[in-house]
């Protein structure tokens, strides 16, 4: 086993505060989700992250068939912050994959396959419902 890389950020205060990596490269606002405040909130970051990350498993799984992706492949991710009276909070997700001009079984294979591959997956299985899917 080995790192591939390590992503750092300093975070103050939580969801009204700010967050910046080590690098310098990310330095966001963050507000409460639904609120009227500037910045962006975990939900949408953890979207991005996840939504980009699978794209790059699709292209591993495609990798491994001998195909290639189309240029406009795209994620459309949704993660919603709910609250059950007796669990408390929670996060679910859906995951809409667009792969334009690939055929529909050939669309669900690749992306069965990155779902499995991909370490956002991965690290949420068993954790949060999540469904992913063809547009």
């Amino acid at each position: 086993m080995s790192i591939l890389y390590t992503g750092k950020t300093f975070t103050t205060g939580g969801r009204n505060g700010q967050s910046r990596s080590d690098d310098n490269r990310l330095d966001i606002k963050l507000s409460v989700p639904g609120s009227n405040g500037a910045g962006t909130n975990p939900e949408q970051l953890f979207a991005a992250g996840w939504s980009a990350c699978f794209i790059g498993a699709i292209g591993r799984a495609a990798q491994e068939i001998g195909i290639k992706l189309p240029a406009d492949t795209s994620v459309a991710a949704e993660v919603d912050l709910g609250s059950d009276p007796e669990e408390g909070f929670f996060l679910q997700a859906r995951l809409n994959v667009s792969l334009p001009g690939i055929e529909p079984a050939l669309t669900q294979s690749l992306i069965d396959r990155a779902h499995q591959i991909c370490p956002y997956s991965k690290a949420t299985r068993g954790n949060i419902k999540a469904v992913v899917a063809a547009l």
